[in-house]
């Protein structure tokens, strides 16, 4: 399995306490977690990223443990080769759209140079034909634009897993249609793993090679089985 993932977190917040408790497996190329707001999704990302540590459980990426209480393993959240699309893309506001590209890629604390873009950053600025918006900022970027800048900042580290937090919810119900289409062409050109997370059946539709439904922290099966 390229994807095994069981991981348990319990949120002592007074206001709303919450228990994730979630199990699955999965070698397709397009796995979508659907269910409603609050129903654990993002958290659920954000375990498999190492931006949240599990209290228990493991998390398994082609093979390799990126996090495993018994056994101690717990791989920071930068060395595990896993890109991360936020719902609300998460680009930084005061960087240019390639130095945005290229921050992924930086192994030092300074910010991307933006006379020096490295070869990577070029090409998947290429690919997602940002190359002309390079030096722009993101205020100055429709929707569908400053996804295509988030999807190539994430995939410039070739990251072995592609997680992407409800990607087209602040987008036009046509521009989504697109992008819907243009996600799936990425994905079977690349060969790369994504799980999807969305509260959208139209979502569900376009991109889920294998869908699970999750609700109140759980998993509850295939969300088009019944």
């Amino acid at each position: 399995m390229r994807l095994d993932i069981a991981i348990q977190r319990h949120l002592d917040d007074p206001q709303r306490p919450f228990a994730l408790d979630v199990a699955f497996r999965s070698n397709v190329g397009r796995l979508v977690l659907f269910g409603p707001s609050g129903a654990g999704k993002s958290l659920t990302l954000r375990a498999i990223a190492g931006l949240l540590r599990p209290d228990r459980g493991h998390v398994t990426v082609s093979g390799r443990t990126l996090f495993d209480d018994f056994r101690g393993v717990d791989v920071p959240a930068r060395e595990r080769h896993v890109g991360y699309v936020f719902q609300d893309y998460a680009l930084f506001p005061h960087l240019t759209v390639a130095q945005n590209v290229a921050f992924g890629l930086r192994t030092g604390l300074c910010n991307p140079s933006r006379r020096r873009l490295p070869d990577a950053a070029r090409h998947w600025m290429e690919v997602f034909e940002i190359d002309d918006l390079a030096g722009r900022h993101p205020s100055q970027l429709s929707g569908g634009q400053r996804q295509r800048v988030a999807l190539a900042r994430a995939l410039a580290p070739e990251p072995q897993l592609l997680l992407l937090d409800e990607p087209f919810a602040a987008l036009d119900t046509a521009l989504r249609s697109r992008l819907r289409d243009s996600l799936v062409a990425l994905q079977e050109r690349l060969g790369l793993q994504m799980l999807v997370i969305t509260h959208d059946p139209a979502d569900v539709e376009a991109l889920g090679q294998q869908v699970l439904e999750i609700r109140d922290g759980r998993i509850h099966g295939d969300a088009r089985s019944g």
